[in-house]
């Protein structure tokens, strides 16, 4: 077996079955759980009924380059939502099956582990999980970038010394962030590709949260969009990873897209051809679908905006909590220990939210998800409500 699967931890949600293990939850409140990210609202009825109408693509192989009429959907989209000037759908884009397999192999296709000095992989703290078990697994050294809320969460790249950053392949960032809800600024990401350049490291950039926002008329900065601002043309050493199942509500689907630098992309496309990753030729005419339309998406913001609006009135004065710039997470400071907090908002209030520091990694001298807790609006909102209400009467 690879023996860097024992450098692997367990999951958050495995870390907290077992803080959980053999606490008997109030039993006269229904339970209600928060701890997962996995979306609640319904799948468009168009979207079901494109995938039922092409269930005969079933019948064949697909490519692993995907449909053109899919590419170009995604292309479409790119350029109407971030302001480009064009995107190639031929070159630079690739659908994926759901960003989290992408996110996972591109860094088993890019790392070069054969240089003289072990490769580092550098992503925020705290993260998604899947950017440490990716670099791990492909011989790299993770390094964390600690984001603190006395900061705002900014990035701060000045953490890793030239030493660090010298030996740096590849760097993970995500945003709007989870767990934080941050969205990068223009000047963030100018640093980061500055640095990129001095470095020639890669950029990976998780989008899967990007549309989920709570003012139309401000959707967040994406890498693309800031690339194409600062005249960064061909998106140099840059691919961005995004995903229907957070914007329409299809995490079943497994669909997404990768985008950007089309050198970088030609080889990860031939990497994805022995790694047999080509989506459901049904899975395909759906998200085309998808890709297409905006009113379920703006429908979708309008119901995370009211559980979010709510949520911020009940909890305001009882929890430091902060509006988030955008995803569906509140990321809040505890009143006693994440793990004492969570155990015993679940034993006396049935309610279900993970810790925060499950999220982050000891860096720097601190885990700065320590005492903070990740809260997902995903539930109805009745549900969103009660359970806000059962949070703040924990804090009383």
């Amino acid at each position: 077996m690879n023996p860097m699967l024992n450098s692997l931890q367990p999951y958050p949600f495995q870390k907290l079955s077992k803080l959980l293990e053999g606490i008997i939850p109030n039993p006269s409140l229904s339970p209600i759980n928060l701890h997962i990210g996995e979306p609640k609202h319904a799948t468009p009825d168009f979207i079901r009924q494109e995938l039922i109408n092409n269930l005969d693509g079933l019948a064949h192989y697909p490519t692993t380059l995907g449909a053109k009429w899919l590419r170009t959907s995604i292309a479409a989209w790119l350029v109407k939502r971030y302001r480009l000037a064009t995107i190639n759908p031929d070159t630079e884009v690739i659908p994926v099956n759901g960003s989290r397999e992408a996110l996972f192999s591109f860094a088993q296709a890019v790392i070069d582990a054969h240089r003289a000095q072990p490769p580092v992989v550098v992503c925020s703290n705290p993260f998604y999980q899947i950017y440490e078990g990716a670099a791990l697994l492909a011989g790299a050294i993770p390094h964390f970038l600690n984001t603190l809320v006395e900061n705002n969460f900014v990035l701060n790249y000045a953490q890793l010394p030239d030493a660090t950053w010298s030996r740096t392949q590849l760097v993970y960032v995500c945003s709007p962030n989870n767990p934080t809800g941050r969205v990068m600024t223009l000047d963030e990401w100018q640093q980061l590709f500055a640095l990129s350049d001095r470095y020639e490291f890669i950029i990976a950039s998780d989008e899967c949260y990007s549309e989920i926002y709570f003012d139309e008329d401000y959707p967040p900065l994406g890498a693309l969009e800031a690339a194409h601002r600062l005249g960064r043309d061909g998106f140099p050493r840059l691919v961005v990873f995004s995903s229907l199942s957070k914007r329409s509500n299809v995490p079943g689907m497994r669909s997404g897209f990768v985008a950007g630098d089309a050198a970088i992309l030609k080889k990860f496309l031939l990497y994805r051809t022995y790694h047999g990753s080509a989506m459901n030729p049904a899975v395909q005419a759906a998200s085309k679908a998808a890709w297409a339309d905006e009113q379920h998406v703006i429908e979708n913001r309008r119901m995370y905006r009211e559980k979010f609006n709510t949520a911020m009135s009940i909890m305001t004065g009882h929890l430091p909590v902060t509006m988030p710039d955008a995803a569906f997470y509140l990321w809040v400071k505890t009143p006693l220990s994440d793990t004492e907090f969570t155990q015993k908002l679940y034993r006396d209030y049935n309610v279900n939210v993970l810790p925060g520091s499950y999220l982050a990694r000891e860096a720097h001298g601190i885990n700065p998800g320590e005492n903070f807790v990740r809260i997902a609006l995903v539930a109805p909102l009745a549900e969103c409500v009660e359970a806000m209400e059962r949070i703040k009467d924990c804090c009383i």
